[in-house]
């Protein structure tokens, strides 16, 4: 029926108008992604096996298990040593106004950064992750676009991000299989605040504040991650537990209820922890791409030989571009549209019936979801070659840049064990030459390293003192 047609009054007129633009809004929110429909997957946490898979692909919404995104990058900010666990956080009139769950923070007044983690991880506290947000991206949407970009490169294909909380927003989209991703990255990368997830309860002011996650202390094993609820999304779950060298990360979206989503865990964790693998590295996520928000610009500063700091106080990250790293980024980097059929890292091999290898086949297969992402590159990968060394070293490696050039590499390199001390003490230097858009260039490596704590740790002594750097098994 036409109302807009048959309605003589303007008033009503209009009001039709707006009847009709909302309904094509709701039809079209329906095709983007199932509301409340069942998805759910289980990834043997060693060898990244898919032990169960349904609707693993599909279209959800994230509800508060975008959360999950929130606290990946504030772990990675505190690893760098841009902030503390006692950096305060401002909360604006924004951040004060969120709908509940939230903590009640008036505007104007501070949290710390701890109290802002325990608070999403327990409470689901929506004001804190919008504060935090906006002092870790100097805005709630700059900081979204900063978590869409970390999702890219975290081979979440098919996710969305538009705020740091979860609360309705029919852009904000993702799949079972990225989240169990997310949740192997947050395991993987940050071994040290993972055990955050598995808090009982925290006290804030005069408040006992519960953990939401019923699974803590009553599933044998279960040691995290992340509950969410909308009325879109419906009961969202993701889970992690280990036990008897044996570990699983499980995912649930859009159960009927918070007693049934838990209850069909609770079956997925019986059925499916016995007959994961006890063998494997536990390695299964790593940035394959990267944007500029976080290590594009470090590699480029660290090539040419400067160093690359965020203030202490303000915004993180608060990139100040030139011309001339702008140009460097474009030389170095391939443009974010280049077709996945034709990156090289959904192009190499990877073990078959692997979290990995399903999670390439849909990035070849489909069409990353509609949205506009600031500033991301793409990665090639490693080959082979290498240009110090005759084989390429195996083990926990580091990196510290890419240049055009060898020499300058080495340079890079010679630099850094200068100044790294004891924790580049019998650490082997190398490049690995790659081509990238056509351009010849080497990428500075330390190998040597005998697990991933050590390699960290000299990461972090390099990041003291300047460097750009992170770790990776070979």
């Amino acid at each position: 029926m036409d109302c807009v047609q048959h309605t003589p009054v303007p008033f009503f007129r209009k009001a039709c108008r707006i009847l009709l633009v909302s309904l094509v809004a709701s039809l079209s929110l329906a095709t983007t992604a199932s509301a409340g429909k069942y998805a759910g997957i289980v990834v043997d946490a060693k060898t990244g096996k898919v032990l169960y898979s349904e609707e693993a692909d599909s279209l959800r919404y994230p509800a508060s298990l975008t959360k999950m995104m929130t606290l990946y990058l504030t772990f990675e900010a505190l690893e760098a040593g841009k902030i503390s666990k006692n950096t305060p956080v401002p909360f604006s009139k924004n951040a004060s106004a969120e709908q509940p769950s939230k903590l009640g923070v008036r505007a104007g007044k501070v949290i710390t950064v701890e109290q802002a983690i325990l608070s999403l991880v327990t409470r689901s506290a929506n004001d804190a992750a919008t504060a935090l947000g906006e002092m870790l991206g100097g805005s709630e949407d700059r900081f979204a676009r900063i978590m869409t970009n970390k999702a890219r490169a975290l081979g979440m294909t098919r996710t969305t991000y538009r705020n740091a909380h979860g609360l309705p927003n029919s852009a904000q989209i993702t799949t079972a299989r990225d989240q169990a991703r997310l949740g192997l990255a947050l395991r993987q990368h940050f071994p040290q605040y993972y055990g955050y997830f598995s808090t009982r309860s925290f006290q804030f002011g005069k408040q006992t504040i519960g953990n939401h996650n019923r699974l803590l202390g009553n599933v044998r094993g279960v040691d995290g991650i992340k509950t969410g609820f909308t009325n879109a999304s419906g009961f969202n779950l993701v889970t992690s537990a280990q036990a008897d060298g044996r570990s699983i990360v499980g995912v649930v979206l859009g159960g009927k209820s918070g007693g049934s989503r838990d209850a069909q865990m609770r079956a997925l964790v019986a059925k499916y922890m016995p007959v994961a693998s006890r063998r494997g590295s536990g390695n299964l996520v790593a940035e394959t791409a990267v944007s500029p928000t976080v290590q594009a610009v470090e590699e480029v500063a660290a090539a040419r030989g400067g160093s690359f700091n965020l203030p202490n106080k303000g915004p993180v990250p608060d990139f100040r571009y030139s011309g001339e790293t702008t140009k460097s980024i474009e030389v170095a980097y391939a443009a974010a549209s280049k077709p996945a059929s034709s990156n090289p890292v959904l192009a190499d091999v990877v073990q078959p019936d692997t979290l990995d290898a399903q999670s390439r086949k849909i990035a070849r297969a489909a069409p990353v979801p509609s949205v506009e992402i600031d500033e991301q590159v793409t990665h090639s990968v490693d080959k082979v070659t290498t240009a110090s060394t005759p084989a390429a070293p195996e083990g926990w490696v580091i990196q510290i840049g890419a240049t055009p050039d060898k020499v300058q590499a080495m340079t890079l390199l010679d630099s850094a064990k200068d100044k790294g001390g004891k924790a580049l003490r019998g650490a082997q230097p190398f490049t690995v030459a790659f081509t990238n858009g056509g351009s010849q260039l080497y990428r500075a490596r330390f190998a040597g390293f005998s697990n991933q704590n050590k390699a960290l740790s000299a990461c972090k002594i390099l990041k003291g003192k300047g460097f750009a750097c992170w770790a990776s098994l070979q």
